[in-house]
């Protein structure tokens, strides 16, 4: 559901009030159902190759927890994975190209760059910043020039992913028994230096768009907020990894409002 409001607002970021046009809402709306399969195939493909380790970090989880079998979760997996590529070539080539990539990608992070630790947090930011990259092709109808604000909307989303990926492996560093993660590798302090870094990049990415012109400057209060809660995410890392990371993803849907009321204004 998440993801397919993402790609709802990649395509307002995109387009504006024009996405309720009859021409572009139906691909739109295409687009939101083809993306959330996608997003329900790889987090379902996530839980059935995490079974094992969530085991120990996340023992209340579906598999682990015995209310969903292991078979019953592959299965259903690649049926949203299959269901997903007609919706996405009814919308437009670019999004079908679009959406078998990232069904590789995910199916890839998963038998093996998910135990390289940060190529597969670089991964999994990729799959979240293509989200609103995937609605920009629903709506864009050829027009490059829209996709301005879609890409600084894109890169935040990658960058606040990418630190909120990092705090989560602190999170798990003890269950993750098969994975070479970043903590693991440099070590907790480091790890959250890289993880703090990138959130001040989404800081970043985040600022700019009033000031070229792409949002209105209502757009800046509520993004502000946003970013005070990156900040703040960043100076928990270290000694609540769990709290950093949920407060991140607060931080995140508000920024997604600001890019929504600095649309609409």
């Amino acid at each position: 559901m998440l993801a397919a409001g993402a790609v709802f607002i990649g395509s307002f970021v995109a387009m504006g009030t024009d996405v309720v046009g009859a021409d572009i809402l139906i691909p739109v709306l295409l687009a939101c159902l083809a993306a959330g399969l996608v997003t329900g195939a790889g987090n379902v493909l996530n839980d059935y190759s995490d079974r094992d380790t969530d085991r120990v970090n996340h023992p209340e989880r579906p598999i682990p927890s015995g209310q969903v079998s292991p078979k019953s979760a592959l299965s259903l997996s690649v049926v949203m994975f299959l269901l997903s590529l007609p919706l996405a070539f009814l919308v437009n080539v670019e999004c079908f190209l679009l959406a078998g990539l990232n069904i590789l990608v995910l199916v890839s992070y998963e038998r093996s760059l998910k135990r390289k630790g940060f190529l597969g947090n670089l991964e999994v930011s990729w799959l979240t910043g293509s989200i609103f990259i995937f609605g920009g092709f629903a709506a864009y109808h050829g027009d490059l020039d829209a996709f301005a604000g879609t890409f600084y909307l894109a890169m935040l989303a990658f960058f606040a992913s990418l630190g909120r990926e990092i705090a989560k492996d602190i999170q798990d560093i003890d269950g993750d028994v098969d994975r070479m993660t970043l903590p693991k590798k440099k070590g907790v302090k480091r790890a959250s230096q890289f993880a703090a870094f990138f959130f001040f990049v989404a800081v970043f990415f985040s600022l700019a768009p009033p000031f070229i012109g792409l949002l209105s400057l209502y757009y800046l209060p509520i993004v502000i907020v946003a970013d005070i809660i990156f900040i703040y995410s960043s100076t928990l890392l270290s000694r609540n990894p769990q709290k950093a990371s949920s407060v991140a993803k607060m931080g995140m849907v508000i920024a997604l409002l600001a890019f929504v009321i600095g649309g609409f204004t």
